[in-house]
């Protein structure tokens, strides 16, 4: 609304309720800090504090919003690009084709399009970057068509290629971090390539196909949004809007509510992936969309090796995995759903993890949770099993929403990236928005009361929810959560749209999106949101990447990325000197031309953030 209020900001599950979680978040902030911060760390159990030397907890100066069309870090930090789409990763590829996009061979040997979660890794002598390829652009990938759509098997090819996994070598030369050509270790996984089916839905007749009768292995992944990592130095790549690619050559095909609730329809976004591969034709293949919506699994150092969709951890629109090890061993893995009124998950593995390269099989065995938050600021994680749900375990694991509304989790607000803090167990997810909070039902008929983590009618800028498993333990059934922020305007707003108490003009956002610890303990906050800059986001800028203290509160702005992009994707090197980062989709609704300038097409990335001094970014 253009004079700056809301008639649904008022009401008791409203700003009140805000204001109660903003207060409980600074009594108990106060506490720790009576305790002082070392009992605070080590009343933890299962983790050990780092120590750490001296330092402010923000140490640059803030950088203020604009609609620039370039990145724009504070004075003392140089960006530089590691990787762009198209790149070839081997000397047989071509270079990169501005006018056409390339074509499926050409692109099948370059980086993906639309970067997003990633994750480093290293073994001491080699170095590379697991990137996710989340999906294309077609108005760029198809720019030399009249009306930015595939025409030919080869557009539908190369867009295919465009997507999944860039997994590349990278070194420093001249003291910068580049992309190494024909390296052994350089793959490129796309939505073509082979993968196991593991764990309880390995098998089920909801995955079976005419291709693979017995529901052990799919072809390709798609629409690769988050990521994590595995202390078996694994990659965990995320499939979410996998809906998207999937059509019906039968007008009468009757899509049921399974597919409904995973918001597959009678056509696809446009990518056409049906005229080129009919298994994504529903009506041909009415199985094939199961076999999407899950966690795979990628070995970086094992070129050879297949990718593994790990079922155990349920399907849902996967935004990223935070994994951590608990304090008896088990392998614990935070997931949010990235839909409007869906759910928060946590899975637990049955065995323990004791070191070592093998642990994949702790992904297999276990079971999976979806959260319920109440109102005095308490939760529990509710188990999804046949007891509670009526439905057997494969199948929960395949249709894991129906699980979870069976078992009364709640509604949330977009659960996007969950990051687990490096010295303490709490998490924090970023509930992005949710337009429709207050005003009706998810897809599943749940409702969607303005209320609990979740406490703004027709929620525009989303919030971060914290939470603390009771006794520090991640196997807990039962933990404390508070807002860690409320984001809002302050400039157009009063009351609950302009933000919980941390939030001022001079660090407004919308739409938090990935999130990320740093070895200081600090939290990052990339955003993914509305960049017009106008009515209720007047003065917010492009997206951008903010920093925040998780004692005091107190949150700073470090990057603003370049016009229509989002940044998301964060990691850092061994001794946290550089900082890498995801541009993704410049110019997706605005005018773009990032990063080469002039006229160019805008093409996604992964920058190097660095100090000038050389000290550490994290």
């Amino acid at each position: 609304m253009p004079d700056g209020t809301r008639q649904t900001a008022d009401g008791p599950t409203g700003f009140d309720h805000v204001l109660q979680c903003a207060l409980a978040r600074r009594q108990f902030l106060g506490a720790a800090v009576s305790m002082g911060a070392a009992a605070f760390v080590l009343g933890v159990g299962g983790f050990v504090p780092r120590a750490r030397a001296a330092a402010p907890v923000f140490d640059f100066s803030p950088v203020p919003a604009n609609s620039l069309d370039t990145v724009t870090v504070p004075a003392g930090y140089t960006w530089r690009i590691v990787a762009r789409w198209g790149d070839p990763l081997w000397s047989s590829g071509q270079a990169f084709d501005p006018e056409s996009g390339g074509t499926a061979k050409s692109q099948r040997l370059a980086f993906g399009d639309n970067n997003d979660g990633m994750a480093l890794f290293s073994d001491g002598t080699r170095t590379v970057l697991a990137v996710n390829n989340e999906y294309v652009n077609r108005a760029t990938l198809f720019g030399n068509r009249p009306e930015a759509r595939p025409e030919t098997e080869d557009d539908i090819r190369k867009a295919m290629a465009g997507h999944g996994i860039s997994i590349v070598q990278i070194g420093e030369k001249s003291g910068h971090w580049i992309l190494e050509r024909d390296q052994p270790l350089n793959r490129r996984i796309t939505a073509e390539t082979p993968m196991r089916i593991a764990g309880p839905a390995r098998g089920h007749a909801w995955l079976r196909t005419a291709a693979d009768p017995n529901a052990e292995q799919v072809l390709g992944t798609l629409n690769n949004c988050g990521a994590g990592r595995t202390p078996w130095g694994t990659y965990l790549t995320c499939e979410e809007n996998f809906n998207g690619y999937f059509t019906s050559s039968d007008p009468d095909f009757v899509i049921d509510d399974a597919k409904k609730r995973y918001g597959i329809r009678d056509r696809d976004w446009g990518y056409g992936f049906a005229r080129a591969d009919e298994r994504f034709d529903i009506a041909k293949h009415p199985n094939e969309a199961n076999r999407f919506g899950y966690v795979v699994e990628i070995d970086p150092f094992d070129p050879e090796s297949m990718p593994v969709k790990r079922t155990a951890l349920g399907r849902f629109k996967h935004e990223n995995a935070e994994v951590v090890v608990n304090g008896s061993g088990r392998v614990v893995v935070y997931m949010g759903d990235d839909e409007r009124g869906e759910f928060l998950y946590r899975y637990v593995s049955n065995g323990t993890y004791s070191g070592g390269r093998d642990g994949g099989d702790l992904l297999d065995n276990g079971t999976l949770y979806a959260a319920k938050f109440n109102e005095d600021l308490t939760g529990t994680w509710l188990a999804l099993t046949p007891e509670t749900t009526a439905m057997a375990d494969a199948e929960i694991r395949i249709l894991s929403r129906f699980a979870a509304s069976r078992a009364g989790a709640t509604t949330m607000d977009r659960p996007e990236w969950v990051a687990a803090h490096p010295d303490k167990a709490e998490l924090y997810c970023a509930l992005t928005n949710n337009r429709d909070r207050g005003k009706k039902a998810n897809a599943g008929g749940d409702a969607m009361p303005a209320s609990g983590p979740n406490p703004r009618a027709e929620n525009l800028y989303g919030q971060v929810v914290r939470w603390r498993p009771d006794g520090g333990d991640h196997a807990a059934d039962t933990f404390t959560w508070d807002l860690f922020c409320v984001a809002g305007n302050p400039a157009v707003h009063k009351g609950a749209y302009s933000g919980s108490d941390n939030i001022d003009p001079d660090n407004m956002f919308n739409a938090p999106d990935g999130l990320g610890f740093d070895s200081r303990g600090r939290l990052w906050i990339q955003t993914d949101g509305n960049d017009s800059n106008r009515k209720d986001f007047a003065g917010m800028g492009n997206n951008q990447m903010l920093v925040g203290d998780p004692l005091s509160g107190d949150i700073r702005r470090f990057m603003v990325g370049p016009r229509g992009c989002e940044i998301t994707g964060l990691c850092w090197d061994a001794d946290y000197t550089t900082m890498f980062v995801g541009i993704q989709h410049p110019g997706e609704k605005r005018s773009s031309h990032f990063p080469d300038g002039g006229d160019s097409v805008p093409r996604s990335c992964v920058i190097a953030v660095t100090r000038d001094d050389g000290a550490t970014v994290g």
